[in-house]
This record gives C-alpha cells, sequence and structure tokens, in this order.
C-alpha cells in the first residue's frame, strides 16, 4: 500500500503577525512527523513559511527571513494556515494585506485538496478575501463583530475554541489554534498520534463546550506521569494486543498492583477499564466504515462478537453495534 500523501501546509506571515499563533501550530505538526518517525511510519507534513515579502518583523520585534513568496500553484495536499494580527481590528489598507488578500481570492478550498485553517483574526483575512461566505466560522472575541460586518454571509460561532466546516477550520486565538491542529492532526493520523503529540507538548487536549466528548484516545490523558503514558501509548497503537495487567506493568516497569493503583489515581479508571474502552472506540469506527459487527470485534482486540455487544451496552451509545453501521 502506497504512503499516505504529504501535505503541504502553508504558513502565510505577514508583517506582526501574532507568533503564538503560528509557532505552537507548527510545533505540534513537526512533533506528530516525529512520533510518526518513530512509529515507523512516514513523516505527514511539510512545512512552509510564505508572505508577501521574503523579511519582515514578528508580533514581538523577532525579525523572519527568508520566508517563500506566496506560490502561484498549490500541490494537493495543502493547508493554508492564516494567523492574527495585533490591533483592535484589522488592517487590510496596507501594501503586505492587499497582496496576501489577491492571493487568497485566487484559491478554492476543497475538502483533503486545499484546506483553509485560520487562527484568531486569521479569520478576518479570509474573511475579506471572500472565502467564507455560508461557512461556520469562529475567531477572537474581540474579532467577532467585526467579522459579522466583514462578511454577513457567514454564520459566526461564539464561545468555541474551534469550529470546523470542512474544509475550513477557524479556531478562536492564539493558544486555540494548537488545539485545531491536535484535532486536525487526530483526523489525518490517528488520536494515539494527536495524543502523543498533546503529552509532548505539555497540553491538555480540549474542545468547544459544544462539541462531542472526548473519544477515550485522548480521555484519560490530563496528567504527567510517564510510565502510564507508556501504557496508554502502546495500548493506543496496539490495542489487538493480548493485554493483561501485568503485560501492561513490563510497559510502565512497576508491579500489576502497582500500575492499577497508578491508573486510578492518575486517570480515576482501572487499567482493563481502559483498555476495554479503546477497544470500542476503534470498533465504533469500524462500524462506522461499513464493517460488520464480527469484523469490527475482531479489528478492535474483542474474543468475540458477544464481548464486543457486552461492552457496547456497558460503554456505549445506545442502540445495537449494527445501529452504528451507515445505512
Amino acid at each position: 500500500m502506497a504512503a499516505p500523501a504529504v501535505i503541504q501546509v502553508l504558513f502565510v506571515l505577514m508583517p506582526n503577525s501574532l507568533i503564538l499563533d503560528w509557532a505552537g501550530p507548527a510545533e505540534a505538526l513537526r512533533i506528530a512527523n516525529q512520533c510518526l518517525r518513530a512509529q515507523g511510519q512516514a513523516e505527514r507534513f511539510a512545512l512552509q513559511f510564505v508572505g508577501p515579502e521574503a523579511d519582515n518583523v514578528s508580533s514581538v520585534g523577532a525579525l523572519l527571513t527568508g520566508l517563500q513568496p506566496l506560490p502561484a500553484v498549490l500541490p494537493a495536499p495543502s493547508w493554508v494556515v492564516l494567523v492574527g494580527l495585533p490591533g483592535s481590528t484589522i488592517a487590510v489598507d496596507n501594501a503586505p494585506a492587499r497582496a496576501v488578500l489577491h492571493w487568497l481570492r485566487g484559491l478554492r478550498p476543497q475538502r483533503q485538496q486545499l484546506e483553509l485553517v485560520t487562527v484568531c483574526a486569521g479569520t478576518l483575512l479570509a474573511a475579506h478575501a471572500g472565502l467564507l461566505a455560508g461557512r461556520r466560522v469562529t475567531t477572537h472575541h474581540q474579532h467577532l463583530d467585526e467579522l459579522r460586518g466583514v462578511e454577513p454571509h457567514c454564520e459566526v460561532v461564539a464561545n468555541r475554541v474551534f469550529v470546523e466546516d470542512a474544509p475550513v477550520y477557524s479556531s478562536a486565538g492564539v493558544t486555540t489554534g494548537i488545539d485545531l491542529v491536535l484535532q486536525r492532526i487526530a483526523d489525518t493520523c490517528g488520536e494515539p498520534i494527536a495524543a502523543q503529540v498533546a503529552q509532548t507538548m505539555v497540553v491538555a487536549l480540549r474542545r468547544g463546550p459544544h462539541d462531542p466528548e472526548l473519544s477515550p484516545f485522548l480521555s484519560y490523558r490530563n496528567h504527567m506521569h510517564p510510565a502510564l503514558h507508556r501504557v496508554q501509548d502502546a495500548v493506543s497503537l496496539d490495542p489487538r494486543h493480548g493485554w493483561t495487567v501485568p503485560r501492561m506493568a513490563e510497559i510502565a516497569h512497576t508491579s500489576p498492583r502497582h500500575l492499577t493503583r497508578l491508573f486510578v489515581e492518575y486517570t480515576q479508571i482501572a487499567p482493563l477499564q481502559y483498555l476495554r474502552r479503546i477497544r470500542l472506540a476503534v470498533a465504533q469506527t469500524a462500524l462506522q466504515s461499513g464493517h460488520s459487527v464480527n469484523q469490527a470485534a475482531e479489528l478492535a482486540g474483542f474474543s468475540s462478537d458477544t464481548q464486543l455487544r457486552r461492552a457496547w451496552h456497558q460503554l456505549g451509545p445506545t442502540g445495537a453495534p449494527s445501529q452504528a453501521r451507515p445505512a
């Protein structure tokens, strides 16, 4: 099987671009590549930093040099990342802004081909370029009314960490750009990789207040215990393995009894309960992809479809596993 295509990620940097808006997401993508390599997988992200000028000054005064020009043609797949600028409003009546808007107006976002990611007031740049009509988006709370005025034909969502309306993804500001990129890493590379990135960055995985509950791959991770993270990584990456508490304890380099105590103390769940939730999440994904209940049970590591059904009724959503399959 051919390796997945590398995604070209273009960070569009104008003079005074907010450095945290792009540095945090860029680091998350770099670490994702690092985690993929450690698993023997190919890197998925190629980072480029582009702008209307080769050299400019960031929001904190650091000089950025060697920025690539805005490309005439974008390969597929690509992500274009727009970031915020300081100020109570976003000024677009200057030469760099006009150059960026002219370039943006030539883009045609399309799912899995050319996707638009906006951080903070970067959403305003997309709005000025006419890319948000009919879309659900968010931005920094100080710019919500401005966004409504610039693009009255988009649905502006307040009080959200980020909003997904593929192929447009928008976040509320600064550190929420990391939240959004972590979610895009999960969508692209799998939730175990996203969890490892968050652990490396010491970031608590979260979503907006109205989004679904985090999956088990991302839950039970708000701790800093390295032995538990090793076990959770191993279980998440190979849920079909014949895991027992003693086998998990070998990964943690501790006794089975002590591992159970650590799990309960730091995650509020026992090791085998964690394993069942991971396997159930894998089975749900398999069912939603069209696999039969028997196939989903096997892919997730359940010993039988009966065991899957039992876990489903105890821990899963309402209804039967067969009802999770697409119509």
